[in-house]
């Protein structure tokens, strides 16, 4: 008799570690299980504003996939997915291979929301993956160059998008990258601009107004332009044109507005909420059998008004329960109902410097900051244990030693 196949389609954080969990549940020969990814690196999403900024090395945010997994319990393949067909319980790759499923998880993660905003496809950065942030850096290194040649002042204004954790942890490493590029291509520092643009009345939306007020201050008292309740309405080449009709000269805009789920879905006829799946209890989709989905492609409403947010720490917490469940399933044991239980968020502000609240209490500064660390080596000692967590830690850059970061009470 053929044992079950199980599938997972994407290595993200739900992907990879309810893989880790189910090498740990299931019995030796009891199923085998395939993860699918589009690369063969697992990446860290939450430090992706690095790679953009350039303050950390590849090798720091991505971790081989191989590597991560026990080879003897998962198979890897290296493949994009093309389309699903449930009917059959087919998976369709790009090339033309497909993959027969028995249990499936859908973790393939999110997609950039861009609100139909006119010229954000074709113009903006995004922190989408590895590979879109990968290709911030160049460019800001490209305008430094080319302002040197034409003094075109729009090369040296840089955008961010948004200020939530993603658009406030992106600010906060071009506070502390752009003055060490300005001394390394003799450009004045205060020839550069850096604008964060909001459409909610403050940073930060819906956190305490005490960590509101310190990270508003933080990026002002560092030069940030802050532009809250302002809504982008469109972008060129040349600039953003706000709400009050004002464009602001730049040829650098990193969106970090909103995200959605996979369009897979849309194109497979299911019914979506934003291109996300409506999941039950179990985390499973409820119109398809066996069909477990997780983490930004899951639609999971904590209550009947409000779904959990896409955040890594949703999807870690759901990992093991869908694991869990999966092989429930497989053995006609019952499930287990998935309780999300918020532990807490820090978002840095550079590597100095963070704003968080962990249970009932807001943490700022340098606290907040070593905070932020803790969480990011915990994340690494569950995915590889000390050894990984210790060979990551290893790679971080020593911080600038010419960058002042002013400090506020």
């Amino acid at each position: 008799m053929a044992k079950p196949k199980i599938v997972i389609l994407g290595a993200g954080y739900g992907g990879i570690m309810t893989s880790k969990n189910l090498e740990k549940l299931l019995k030796p020969g009891e199923a085998d299980v395939t993860l699918i990814n589009k690369h063969d690196y697992h990446y860290v999403t939450t430090q992706l504003h690095k790679t953009c900024a350039g303050t950390a090395p590849d090798d720091k945010i991505t971790m081989q996939i191989r590597e991560l997994i026990d080879q003897s319990k998962v198979t890897f393949k290296k493949a994009t997915v093309a389309s699903f067909d449930f009917d059959q319980k087919n998976i369709l790759l790009e090339g033309g291979e497909s993959v027969n499923y028995d249990y499936l998880l859908i973790a393939l993660g999110f997609a950039v929301e861009t609100f139909g905003t006119p010229g954000i496809k074709e113009h903006a950065f995004n922190l989408r993956s590895f590979q879109t942030s990968k290709a911030v850096f160049p460019h800001i290194l490209k305008q430094f160059s080319l302002y040197k040649e034409d003094q075109d002042e729009s090369r040296l204004t840089f955008v961010v998008a948004g200020a939530g954790f993603t658009g406030t942890e992106m600010v906060g490493e071009l506070i502390e990258k752009l003055p060490d590029l300005a001394k390394s291509y003799s450009v004045p520092f205060n020839k550069i601009r850096i604008i964060n643009i909001e459409a909610a009345p403050t940073v930060l939306p819906g956190f305490e107004k005490s960590a509101v007020d310190y990270t508003s201050r933080l990026l002002i008292e560092n030069g940030v332009e802050v532009m809250t309740s302002t809504k982008i309405l469109e972008l060129t080449e040349n600039y953003v044109k706000v709400a009050n009709g004002e464009e602001i000269p730049t040829k650098t805009l990193i969106w970090s507005c909103g995200v959605r789920g996979h369009e897979l879905f849309d194109k497979a006829g299911l019914k979506t909420v934003r291109s996300k799946m409506v999941v039950d209890k179990y985390l499973r989709i409820p119109s398809l059998e066996n069909v477990f989905c997780i983490g930004d492609n899951a639609m999971f409403m904590k209550d009947e008004k409000s779904p959990l947010p896409p955040t890594a720490q949703v999807a870690l917490q759901q990992a093991p329960v869908c694991a869990e469940n999966i092989v429930a399933t497989l053995r006609g044991q019952a499930l287990k109902e998935f309780e999300y239980h918020h532990k807490g968020s820090v978002a840095s502000i550079s590597d100095h410097y963070a704003v968080g609240k962990v249970g009932s209490v807001v943490v700022k500064g340098k606290i907040a900051a070593f905070l932020k660390q803790v969480i990011e080596m915990r994340y690494l000692f569950y995915l590889g244990g000390p050894s990984l967590m210790m060979k990551q830690f290893s790679k971080r850059k020593p911080l600038p030693t010419n960058v002042q970061i002013k400090q506020i009470q």
